[in-house]
């Protein structure tokens, strides 16, 4: 059955409100493990057609360890918000929520493409996804949006605590020898060294984890094409649970 994710509170807010809403929901964040056994990590990834006025969300569901494909959905919704740095979320989860909706059954773990708790309010998109869905979160970005490190060894795997001030709020993981590294943060119900692990484990030959990769190859892809795989993708989860069926 799909799922209905209902976020409490509205989206037509001021950036004023907006800030408040985060600062109340973090309260919610669970920084500590709370997530069963993980078999379909959704990578998330979120771009914007037509100057802006268009969000499009793009959710690809992997196996997990085997990181084989197996469920894609895009979807595409006005924009509802204006672009205001540290409230992105309030631009994205939107169309990302409908994304996650469309899927045939609820992935275990969400990797986003953004910060998690690696955030001014310590409530990124990772953390707000996580919190109003209910499902484990990881935020894996690009970029550095808050706080301070030291150098990270060049090394696979290395990593180096993101501080503010005196609070460790992630990681800065080398995720390929060489290769600028990647800031991982949680999201909710995923502590940090576990969301290490789990990025690691979910990356393959490339600085980014495979699940954020092919979401983000569909969200770059065009519209149509989008749509097609999302429909393959829950014609093949529907085949899957029609087997399974006839099996039993």
């Amino acid at each position: 059955m799909t799922a209905r994710y209902h976020a409490p509170h509205r989206w037509d807010v001021t950036p004023a409100e907006a800030r408040a809403i985060q600062a109340r929901l973090a309260r919610c964040v669970e920084t500590a493990d709370r997530l069963g056994p993980v078999r379909r990590v959704a990578g998330i990834d979120i771009g914007f057609e037509e100057g802006g006025r268009v969000t499009r969300a793009a959710v690809a569901v992997l196996s997990f360890p085997g990181l084989e494909p197996l469920e894609e959905a895009v979807v595409r919704e006005p924009t509802r918000f204006p672009y205001v740095p540290g409230l992105l979320s309030f631009r994205e989860v939107p169309a990302a929520l409908t994304a996650l909706e469309r899927l045939a059954a609820a992935p275990d773990l969400l990797l986003c493409d953004g910060q998690g708790y690696a955030h001014p309010r310590r409530f990124g998109l990772a953390c707000h996804l996580g919190v109003v869905t209910g499902i484990p979160s990881i935020g894996v970005a690009k970029s550095r949006l808050v706080g301070a490190h030291g150098p990270v060894p060049e090394a696979r795997g290395a990593w180096t605590p993101l501080v503010d001030g005196s609070e460790r709020i992630g990681a800065v993981v080398r995720t390929r020898a060489g290769v600028r590294p990647v800031y991982v943060s949680t999201g909710h119900r995923v502590s940090l060294p576990t969301a290490v692990e789990l990025t690691l484990a979910c990356t393959g030959r490339f600085r980014l984890p495979e699940p954020a990769r092919a979401a983000h190859r569909l969200a770059s892809a065009p519209a149509d094409a989008g749509a097609t795989r999302a429909r393959r993708g829950r014609e093949a989860a529907h085949g899957r649970s029609a087997a399974r069926r006839r099996k039993v």
